[in-house]
């Protein structure tokens, strides 16, 4: 079976769900070329595992100081060369195409009549599940931003729907967790803001880590650019993990049991109902502003959270593939 496996880039968790595909699609012997758009080739790290990939251009959203600029994303879109690039790319050899929320490979297979199988965090909002700030824009970008014959949302809860749980990729081994370890990811922040909230919590250890910062020990705080290694290492030894509110880390952070904390990405419709749904289902804490004083009162607190336990839908969704990918042997319910 030959497979194009497309993968939304602008953000590493739609890299991190293709890192735990990968690896079973490859124990099933399904032969896979994978196409990244949304961030330029340069900035992609870590890529060995995905072998002579390609990339596009595609689409991404522009943020500011923890927010979308609509207007800047709309002056900074390409839409002559994303549609070059969905008359460029030939699917026609391929028996079926993957896309997690990636528009070119789903544009030009629904142009070549190819057949696609869509899957991600974003397809689960085409389904009446929690969510705030909802608009024509955020229904427009679902329905028709990587569209497919088959779409597959996945999340936390399946709030009574045909949604599956999340994909992960972690370790099968881990440490285990040290109490006054704090893993931070907030990429969408001023990186010295957030380090001024750090600064004065000086009973805890947290690692840093973000696009702009350079690895330095600063005392309780450790800098780092994105490094998937050390990341997913701090990210098993730690027991609080802060972040904005996107889906992967957060469904990581779930499957290990640590203490979440998100702060959404404002004027975003994905992330504001993802702060929504982990709030409502009592698995983590979610604030729209942070300091020095909310981080501090959240490491202190004694808040109780549920705790999940995931099956692995990575190899399960692999199989299901390599089998032929038929709708009709897909049943949602008999995921969770």
């Amino acid at each position: 079976m030959r497979v194009l496996y497309g993968i939304q880039a602008t953000g590493n968790g739609h890299i991190s769900r293709a890192r735990a595909m990968g690896k079973y699609l490859q124990q099933q012997g399904v032969q896979v070329d994978y196409l990244f758009s949304g961030r330029p080739a340069d900035q992609l790290f870590d890529m060995e595992q995905f072998g002579r990939y390609q990339t596009r251009t595609g689409l991404s959203f522009v943020t500011e100081q923890g927010q979308v600029n609509y207007l800047k994303t709309a002056l900074q879109s390409h839409p002559f060369q994303l549609w070059q690039d969905v008359r460029q790319l030939d699917c026609r050899s391929y028996d079926l195409v993957l896309t997690d929320f990636e528009p070119v490979t789903a544009l030009a297979a629904r142009r070549q009549q190819v057949r696609a199988v869509a899957f991600g965090h974003q397809y689960a909002f085409l389904h009446p599940i929690p969510m705030t700030h909802d608009n024509w824009i955020s229904r427009s970008v679902f329905r028709h931003y990587a569209p497919a014959e088959q779409q597959i949302g996945l999340h936390w809860h399946h709030f009574g729907q045909p949604i599956l749980p999340p994909i992960v990729d972690l370790d099968a081994h881990t440490p285990p967790p040290e109490a006054d370890l704090v893993l931070v990811y907030l990429p969408f922040e001023a990186p010295e803001q957030v380090l001024n909230w750090l600064r004065p919590l000086t009973g805890f250890r947290f690692r840093l880590y973000g696009p702009g910062l350079l690895k330095a020990d600063l005392g309780h705080i450790s800098t780092s650019p994105p490094c998937l290694a050390d990341f997913k290492q701090d990210l098993h030894r730690c027991t609080f993990v802060l972040c904005n509110a996107g889906f992967e880390l957060v469904s990581e952070a779930l499957q290990l049991k640590k203490r979440i904390l998100v702060k959404p990405l404002l004027r975003q419709m994905e992330q504001e109902s993802n702060a929504l749904a982990l709030t409502r289902l009592a698995l983590g804490s979610a604030l729209p502003q942070l300091n020095s004083q909310q981080i501090g009162h959240w490491l202190h607190s004694d808040a109780l959270y549920q705790q999940v336990q995931y099956p692995n839908v990575a190899k399960r969704l692999a199989t299901w593939i390599a089998q032929g990918a038929e709708a009709s042997s897909l049943d949602p319910k008999s995921w969770w």
